[in-house]
C-alpha cells in the first residue's frame, strides 16, 4: 500500500483504490477493491489495532473482498442493491450523513453524496482536512451516470451542498487522479449542469454490452444514458 500521509494508505486495485486509516485506538478500511485482494494481510502490514470496514457504496469494484469481514459500515440506501444485484453478505452497520466514526484522536465524518448511487458517501478526515474515498469527485476520471441507480440532478444537489463547506482542502478519490483540489467540485457541478441542459451532447459507445453516452466535462467524463 502507498502512504498518502501519516497513518493513511491507499492501494490501487485494477483502477480503483481502497484505503486504510489508522487512529490511536482502531483502524478503518474504506472499500475492498475490484479483484478480491487480501485486505487482512494488507492491514496487518501496518497495524495490529482492531479495525472495521466502511464501503463508500455498493458498486462491484468497491466490495470485492467484503466477504473477509463479518460486518461493514454502509449507507442503508445501498442495501437493496448490495443484497440483491450484488449478492452481498455480512451485517450492515448503517451510517448516515453527519455520523462520526472516532478512531481515537481521529474523527471521521460521513458525508452523503447521492447521485452516482443513492447511498454514495465520502469520508471527511477532520484533523487532516481532507475527503477520502468515493466516486462522485474525480479528476480525469469516468463518473458512471447510466443505469437505474444514477441521478444527475441528485448528484448536482449533493455537490452544491458539499461546496459550501470550509472544513477540507483536498480530496483523495477512489479513481483517477490520486489527489484532487476542492476546485474540482465546482467544475464537476458546472459540467453536470451543462449535460442536463443539453449543452454537452457527448458521443455514443458501448460499455458492459450497453449503449452509453460519454460526455466530456473537461475535469472528468460523465458516462450517461443515450439520448432518446
Amino acid at each position: 500500500m502507498k502512504e498518502l500521509f501519516q497513518n493513511t494508505w491507499a492501494e490501487n486495485d485494477n483502477g480503483v483504490r481502497f484505503f486504510l486509516l489508522i487512529g490511536s485506538e482502531r483502524a478503518l478500511v474504506i472499500d475492498t477493491g475490484m479483484t478480491g485482494p487480501d485486505i487482512r494481510a494488507a492491514v496487518k502490514e501496518h497495524t495490529d489495532l482492531p479495525y472495521r470496514l466502511l464501503n463508500t457504496h455498493a458498486d462491484r469494484d468497491h466490495i470485492s473482498s467484503n466477504a473477509q469481514f463479518d460486518a461493514f459500515y454502509m449507507h442503508p440506501s445501498e442495501a437493496a442493491f448490495y443484497r440483491g444485484a450484488q449478492g452481498g453478505k455480512g451485517t450492515m452497520l448503517p451510517v448516515f450523513d453527519g455520523d462520526v466514526i472516532d478512531l481515537g484522536g481521529r474523527e471521521l465524518e460521513i458525508i452523503h453524496l447521492p447521485g452516482h448511487t443513492p447511498g454514495s458517501i465520502t469520508v471527511l478526515d477532520r484533523r487532516n482536512r481532507c475527503l477520502i474515498g468515493g466516486d462522485p469527485i474525480q479528476e480525469d476520471g469516468n463518473i458512471f451516470m447510466f443505469g437505474p441507480q444514477r441521478d444527475l440532478g441528485a448528484y448536482i444537489a449533493g455537490l452544491r451542498r458539499l461546496e459550501k463547506r470550509d472544513d477540507f482542502d483536498c480530496i483523495y478519490p477512489s479513481h483517477a487522479k490520486e489527489k484532487v483540489s476542492r476546485d474540482a467540485i465546482g467544475k464537476l457541478i458546472e459540467g453536470a449542469k451543462r449535460i442536463l441542459a443539453g449543452e454537452i451532447a457527448g458521443t455514443e459507445t458501448e460499455r458492459f454490452g450497453k449503449t452509453i453516452r460519454v460526455c466530456d466535462a473537461g475535469v472528468s467524463r460523465f458516462l450517461c444514458e443515450p439520448l432518446q
